[in-house]
């Protein structure tokens, strides 16, 4: 069946070397150790190895091939967001990150569709960030973190920038970063295995309680990772907006599960019973497949949880395969993609 993949991960073969430029070690940069190899290193310590699949698009085709995507999202790595650089700087190297997808998407537009990035601690550079890439390089949104220096997603510096979102069609694809208690997650990888899903609830919530989704009721946002820890918690947080509005319910009086309709995720949680959780919470329409290609905590065949469920129509896992993505990416019925996936169901 034909599969979009709407959570993966691509850097440029390079950029500058911003750390020696702006003398701080806090920007990411890139060491090619072979051919198909490269160190990020970040603080003058190395963040992540990575392979050539993460900035050669003829690999990551190749990989698409043999797992069975036909099309992959691209959107940067997270450690890029840099929100805690000066905006004017932290734009520059935006505008590097969301050239480069844009060049990958218009030389293989059967295979890629991309998000950009933008420097949220600025909201007018954010915003007209935002309008390039939707006006000028053709994306269909953005990937944004799940904080902005510690101010939640239903802050008020913040709004304006999603406000833009929904004017101007754009998808909000919603990725942890910046892990809260980082300090006390120091082994064990639990930043990624325990704060990441713990950041994205924050997010969800915040965007619930904070009444944003109210106020902008035309927002496409979708949340990696299944949602992180908001499906477990949902019953919970239900029940806390019930017995206690006088905390609650101060910038929202409606319930916090009326929302789940309106919210996309990808499927990417790893285990059968977490996915049709997902399905009972959302709905299959609203799941999208996210692999997290290419890095090890991902699914390393794209979609094989979706595709491993028995009880699921076709049509249903048609939907989560491909479906899904597209609509909350906005793709018009006339684009390639799109064509190409109503032939797919047509055969």
């Amino acid at each position: 069946m034909y599969k979009v993949d709407l959570h993966t991960h691509i850097l440029p073969p390079k950029w500058p070397d911003f750390a020696k430029k702006w003398a701080d070690d806090r920007w990411v940069t890139m060491t090619q150790t072979s051919p198909c190899c490269a160190d990020l290193m970040c603080q003058g310590s190395k963040f992540r190895q990575i392979e050539s699949n993460c900035w050669d698009p003829q690999r990551r085709i190749e990989e698409c091939d043999e797992t069975g995507v036909n099309v992959q999202v691209l959107s940067t790595v997270p450690v890029m967001f840099n929100y805690w650089a000066d905006g004017d700087k932290a734009l520059e190297l935006a505008k590097i990150l969301n050239d480069h997808v844009a060049q990958v998407v218009r030389e293989f537009p059967t295979r890629f569709l991309g998000l950009g990035t933008v420097p949220l601690q600025s909201p007018d550079l954010a915003i007209a960030e935002l309008e390039r890439c939707i006006g000028e390089l053709g994306l269909a949104g953005v990937q944004i973190g799940t904080h902005v220096n510690g101010c939640n997603l239903d802050d008020d510096s913040i709004f304006p920038f999603l406000q833009a979102a929904e004017a101007n069609n754009a998808a909000v694809f919603v990725h942890p970063w910046d892990m809260l208690g980082a300090n006390r997650m120091q082994q064990y990888w639990l930043q990624w295995l325990v704060g990441m899903p713990a950041e994205t609830a924050l997010a969800m919530c915040s965007l619930i309680f904070g009444g944003v989704l109210d106020r902008l009721p035309r927002l496409r946002i979708a949340f990696a990772h299944g949602g992180g820890g908001f499906p477990n918690i949902i019953g919970r947080v239900e029940h806390g907006f019930n017995v206690r509005p006088d905390l609650c319910a101060v910038n929202n009086c409606n319930d916090p599960r009326s929302y789940l309709e309106r919210l996309y995720v990808d499927s990417l949680v790893h285990d059968p019973l977490a996915l049709n959780l997902l399905i009972d919470l959302f709905g299959f329409d609203r799941i999208a497949v996210g692999s997290d290609y290419p890095f090890p905590l991902g699914e390393s065949r794209p979609g094989m949880l979706v595709e491993s469920l028995p009880e699921l129509t076709k049509t249903q896992r048609g939907r989560m395969l491909a479906g899904t993505a597209l609509e909350f990416l906005g793709i018009n019925p006339t684009h390639t993609v799109a064509r190409d996936f109503q032939t797919a169901c047509s055969d």
